[in-house]
């Protein structure tokens, strides 16, 4: 019997993707590697997958385990159920803006170089499923497509930056003769269709700054050009569950962003909009306001808008998702607009307030 090996578990995308997989490939057993820390709600998580995906049941390995460390750190128990591995889903990232370098390169590069030892060890490995980011261009200005990668770009936070390092280390591997295949997801959101979220950060920080606000609310004035590269959880799982089994999507890269997004000043608006705001946008420079929020002790949290965040509202990089519309033509797979599933983010959102920002690391 051959197995699959996923990292990231059970993190946003993979407890989503887990049952896809394992629906579209008959007979394949999963081997999740957690971290000890996480396991407890690992093993709930599958409880919930098992239960409402029935043909899931007793094909689910945990196992605990760390990225970073060699084999994995994986015990040497589990050996058997690692030598049936003949492809692997790397998701286990960090996954924060305000991530300090040290803890981001850690997770994000070494984890990765790990990742790509552990495949080029297997015998007939049939690929590794890459989970990278659109960020990994920085502050590239202009469209940035699939196949750049290195264009001498600078970047905004250390989680672009060892993103963008973990990458080029696939790409090599990839040259070197690894099959695999990269996902670029943009910001992901929740589900489209029931609002579904682990965490609040990206457009969930402009909801938020607008529902602390009267009915007249207030947003620093955007460039009306600026783009925002949002994409629901559905989408990006539902895109990658039919790309992976493509034999024509070995040794390519896909961008799994709106191919038609909203603008920065679109979605502020249409936010507004949902929370019953009147909204004005105030003429005051993305740039000082960054430089303040980022400088005033507390400012951050009172506002409920972290100054990373700002960077993206001013971003003059674009993305083409040619590969991506090319390759799921004619599957039934398509994104669906921002403005069609706005109402029920917001509405989730206000919903569970228990849920915060906090990545998974």
């Amino acid at each position: 019997m051959t197995a699959l090996l996923m990292t990231g578990f059970p993190g946003f995308l993979g407890s989503a993707l887990l049952p896809r997989l394992l629906a579209r490939r008959e007979g394949v057993r999963a081997v999740c590697v957690v971290q000890p820390r996480h396991m407890a709600t690992a093993r709930q998580r599958l409880r919930d997958i098992q239960a409402a995906y029935p043909d899931t049941a007793d094909r689910v390995d945990l196992v605990e385990g760390d990225i970073t460390e060699p084999d994995l750190g994986v015990d040497r128990a589990h050996a058997q159920a690692l030598e049936e591995v003949n492809e692997v889903w790397h998701l286990a990232a960090i996954y924060d803006l305000t991530v300090p370098l040290e803890i981001a390169r850690k997770v994000n590069v070494d984890g990765t170089a790990r990742v790509i030892e552990f495949c080029q060890e297997r015998k007939d490995f049939s690929r590794l499923q890459y989970v990278s980011t659109c960020y990994v261009s920085g502050q590239y200005q202009g469209e940035f497509t699939e196949e750049m990668l290195e264009e001498g770009q600078t970047f905004y936070n250390h989680y672009e930056s060892t993103k963008h390092e973990a990458e080029v280390l696939v790409r090599r591997a990839m040259a070197d003769g690894l099959p695999a295949t990269i996902y670029r997801p943009g910001i992901v959101v929740g589900d489209s269709h029931t609002g579904e979220t682990q965490k609040y950060d990206g457009p969930y920080f402009v909801a938020a700054f607008l529902r602390k606000q009267p009915s007249t609310a207030v947003l620093p004035a955007v460039n009306k050009n600026v783009k925002a590269s949002l994409v629901p959880r559905d989408f990006v799982i539902a895109a990658m569950d039919e790309l992976s089994v493509h034999e024509e999507s070995v040794g390519k890269t896909y961008a799994l962003t709106d191919p038609n997004p909203p603008t920065a000043y679109e979605v502020g608006s249409i936010l507004a909009d949902k929370l019953g705001k009147r909204l004005y946008w105030a003429p005051v420079p993305l740039g000082l306001l960054r430089s303040v929020v980022g400088s005033v002790p507390g400012l951050e949290g009172l506002l409920g808008l972290p100054a990373e965040a700002l960077d993206y509202f001013s971003s003059k990089t674009t993305y083409s998702a040619k590969n991506t519309v090319a390759g799921l033509k004619g599957t039934g797979v398509e994104c669906p607009r921002f403005s069609d599933y706005a109402g029920t983010l917001v509405d989730f959102m206000i919903a569970h307030p228990e849920i915060g920002s906090k990545a998974m690391v």
